[in-house]
Order: C-alpha cells, then structure tokens, then sequence
C-alpha cells in the first residue's frame, strides 16, 4: 500500500520493515563520515604529509585508508547479508594487505582521500539504512573477527572502532 503525498510516496509496507537500529548505524556512520571529512578538508599541506604513530603512514595514506577500506565495508556485509562465505582472512593478512595499499598509495593526494570518503560513506550509510533487523543480526564467520560475527558486529567494528582509531591517530598526529 502506497500513500502519495505532494512531494513523496511512502511504500507503507517497506516502512513497516525499517529497522530503526539500521537507521541509527547509518546516522552514526554519516555523522562520523562528516567530522572525518572536515578534518580532511581542513589539513595543511605540512599536516598531509605528518608520520601517524599507530601506523607509521602519512596523514593522507591513512586519510585514504579509511575512505577506500574502511568505508567500503558495504561489500563485505552484504556478503554476511546474502548468505555468502567471507573471504578466511586473518587480522595479519588483512594489516598485509592494507600495509601494501598504503605503500602502493603513498603518493595519494587529499583531492582523491576526501573523493573515496564522501563516495564509500555515503554507499555505507545508505547500504545500512535498508537493512532490517534479521539482515543486522545475520552471521558470517572470517578467523580475523574471531569466528562468528553479524552484520551489525562487523560495521561496528570496522567503523567504529577500527576507522576511530586511525581518525584518532591522524588527529594526534597533527595535534587537532
């Protein structure tokens, strides 16, 4: 059942099967996407290219870490979404693997960091904001996550704990 308005139409059905924990993981995502963002944007030349301790990379290396991992994340929990087998991956290979991307990367300018931030964020937080609650709470199972983790376990992880720390990293790094 559809009600038109002026400006929309809701589906009353869709409505009724939204989750609102997705809604607010999706809002929590955009929030912390615009304050990364306007971090990024408010860099320095000299503030780009300082060392971030916890990982030993540049301020933009790991500015664009975070927009091209982190915030692609929606590729991943769709998988865990659709039943399909995560990739068995370990946290040593992922740190290899993102210790690759920062080198091969190393030259990243902030015009591409903060392009690969606002487009991944956005697909995130949009790609979250349909999920329901079964699809959150469905389980895929990766040995870097320790076995068994459910959709909404990895974006928390992923985004809020893992991003944070980099965000928290590039912050220190240049004393903002």
């Amino acid at each position: 059942m559809a009600v038109d308005g002026s400006i929309f139409t809701i589906d009353l059905k869709k409505e009724k099967n939204m989750s609102h924990r997705a809604k607010d993981i999706s809002k929590r995502i955009g929030s912390f996407a615009d304050e990364v963002i306007t971090f990024v944007e408010s860099l320095t030349g000299s503030d780009w290219n300082k060392i971030c301790d916890w990982e030993d990379w540049t301020v933009g290396v790991t500015a664009r870490h975070v927009g091209a991992g982190h915030f692609a994340i929606s590729k991943m929990a769709a998988m865990i979404v659709k039943g399909e087998d995560l990739p068995p991956l370990s946290m040593d290979q992922i740190n290899a693997m993102s210790e690759k991307d920062s080198r091969k990367h190393s030259d990243c300018t902030k015009a591409e960091a903060l392009e690969l931030l606002r487009k991944n964020s956005a697909e995130l937080a949009a790609f979250a904001s349909g999920l329901t609650d079964d699809e959150l709470d469905r389980k895929g199972s990766m040995p870097a996550f320790g076995g068994e983790v459910t959709t909404e376990q990895l974006l928390d992880f992923i985004i809020f704990q893992s991003a944070a720390q980099h965000f928290d990293s590039m912050r220190a790094a240049v004393g903002k």
